[in-house]
């Protein structure tokens, strides 16, 4: 008789048991449900684009697609164009992002104070980066034009040599490294401006009541607290430099003599012009691995450092 209330008290968590996998369950069904556009999208935009390169990048670029192994690969290391534009692209994305990060940190800096009109100039620096680069390149290049640009004509109303910037082989590549970092400058503010605002007065406080200067509250309590902000603004920057290609494609087709020729644009060149997409494909990724290894390692020394 004693064994009956054991019975019914198993059967009972059973049921509970049952119940809790079959609600579960349908937690999951939802889940999925709810998930299946994203898994969609990027099934079809971002998975089958990277098995279709790399399936390309192992045959020729003929109609035929013809297997050839790793050959893409093989010329590809051995080609001294490929290094080159490595070489520029790798010093385009170290200027553009260090000086995103010192100009956009400065600007930040300036405009979390109590001026009068901040929240106009806060648009203002803004505005380039919303404006396709299409046009900013457009505009630059009639700006810097060395016969009827506006800059080599205030040149030489004061007196100064013509410049051409962007046909000479030392001046080009810091030429597209200044405009994109001009046209960026506003959305680093704002990320580098939300950092600021995130970080607690009290601190400020404290550090002013022992005699900390201007200079020591900003090494000791901005620079460090700032380290979250400015490890993001470094990877996307880094990612987005090394991935550019309308800088040169606009403004100067790669030249002068490849000085601002981006591994992108060679991509575009030997997939586009040359019609050598098993080539293209196998360049294109290269990048991808690159990217991807300067990423983890981006992650790696800034998760040491970062103080929150």
């Amino acid at each position: 008789m004693s064994s009956a209330p054991v019975t019914l008290a198993g059967q009972a968590e059973d049921r509970r048991q049952f119940a809790r996998r079959g609600l579960r369950a349908r937690q999951a069904r939802v889940a999925y449900l709810f998930l299946t556009p994203a898994l969609i999208y990027f099934s079809l935009f971002f998975f089958y684009p990277i098995a279709k390169e790399i399936w390309l990048s192992l045959h020729t670029g003929t109609a035929t697609n013809i297997w050839s192994g790793l050959d893409n690969y093989r010329r590809a290391i051995h080609d001294d164009r490929v290094w080159h534009s490595f070489k520029v692209t790798f010093l385009f994305a170290f200027g553009t992002t260090l000086g995103s990060i010192v100009i956009g940190l400065g600007l930040a800096l300036l405009l979390d104070q109590p001026l009068r009109g901040r929240i106009f100039l806060r648009s203002v620096l803004l505005f380039p980066y919303m404006i396709s680069f299409v046009i900013i390149g457009l505009m630059w290049r009639n700006i810097l034009d060395p016969y009827v640009g506006i800059l080599n004509r205030l040149l030489n109303s004061a007196g100064l040599p013509q410049q051409y910037w962007l046909a000479n082989y030392d001046q080009a590549l810091p030429a597209i490294i200044a405009i994109t970092v001009w046209q960026g400058m506003g959305y680093t503010m704002v990320l580098f401006l939300a950092g600021l605002q995130g970080i607690p007065q009290d601190y400020y406080e404290a550090a002013k009541v022992d005699g900390a200067s201007g200079w020591r509250l900003f090494l000791n309590i901005t620079l460090p607290l700032l380290t979250p902000t400015t490890l993001f603004v470094s990877i996307i920057g880094v990612i987005g430099s090394l991935q550019a290609f309308a800088q040169p494609y606009i403004i100067t087709q790669g030249g002068p003599a490849d000085a601002t020729r981006l591994y992108v644009y060679h991509v575009f060149d030997a997939g586009f012009s040359q019609l050598d997409f098993g080539y293209a494909s196998a360049l294109a990724f290269l990048m991808f691995i690159v990217i991807l290894v300067l990423t983890v390692v981006q992650l790696r020394i800034g998760r040491n450092n970062v103080e929150y």
